[in-house]
């Protein structure tokens, strides 16, 4: 055999080795990904959950269902979540339904809680609970650092507007890229006797902030030249609304935009 003859049955040798090699990482990735989903399929979805542990997120509200589509593809990793508020009021040992729904949901990853009152006689293995003060930024960015990684964070806390902006303002620019943010009991923006206001076109509450983040998603077609995108403009990448509930995707929103290209008389580009 020549050596023109012998590389070319070289390649078609590596060509063949390569094509079964594929076809088996392919085999192997489909095979995980039917294992997966057969164990989803055998355990409870967070409806369930939420029922077995008698957390409000299904009965009182309807939240379990979307959480459960929204936060079911980081269902087995080791996510940090931090919800806000943990139930029970001023009693000690009454609370901590939500965390523990949270707990089982998530097999790999750690749940943390924090509550004006002293919640820690409901602390676990996975479960860590912080006191502290959802209004005070000092008292947040402390829990935050000691968490060390936010991955989720669930506001069900006080419910009032200038707790909820302040919690927002604050852990949405520690949350981990491609984290999830969700407030709770949006309800109460709509009630003067929350802190919130019958006026729906009130900028003080805390479903104006939410409206304004809707508006920054499309940051970059705004023809204020003198507009400065806040660190949410630039960071929410998805916005969804439910009954009550609010649930945001972090990421990097910079798509850019066609608007000089298509307003040429106002960018004199025509």
């Amino acid at each position: 055999m020549d050596s023109a003859s012998l590389r070319s049955s070289t390649r078609r040798a590596i060509g063949r080795s390569s094509r079964r090699l594929a076809r088996v990482v392919t085999e192997y990735e489909q095979h995980k990904d039917d294992a997966r989903r057969q164990l989803h399929r055998s355990t409870p979805d967070l409806v369930a959950l939420a029922r077995k542990h008698g957390t409000d997120k299904w009965g009182t509200h309807r939240y379990a269902q979307h959480y459960d589509r929204l936060l079911e593809h980081l269902r087995d990793e080791p996510v940090h979540l931090l919800e806000i508020g943990v139930g029970g009021y001023a009693d000690p040992a009454r609370g901590g339904n939500s965390l523990r729904m949270w707990k089982e949901f998530f097999p790999r990853g750690q749940v943390f809680g924090l509550d004006i009152h002293d919640k820690s006689a409901l602390e676990e293995d996975r479960i860590r609970i912080f006191r502290g003060d959802q209004g005070d930024p000092e008292s947040l960015r402390r829990v935050a650092g000691q968490i060390g990684r936010l991955d989720i964070v669930v506001d069900d806390g006080s419910h009032l507007s200038e707790h909820v902006v302040t919690t927002f303002e604050t852990l949405f620019p520690l949350l981990e890229p491609h984290g999830i943010y969700a407030v709770e009991d949006l309800q109460t923006s709509y009630w003067p006797e929350w802190h919130g206001s019958d006026d729906r076109d009130s900028p003080d509450t805390s479903m104006a902030m939410l409206k304004r983040l809707v508006d920054g998603l499309n940051h970059e077609e705004f023809v204020d030249e003198d507009y400065e995108p806040t660190y949410a403009d630039r960071h929410v990448v998805a916005a969804h609304f439910f009954h009550n509930l609010a649930i945001l995707e972090k990421g990097t929103n910079e798509e850019g935009t066609h608007k000089r290209s298509i307003l040429k008389k106002r960018y004199g580009t025509g």
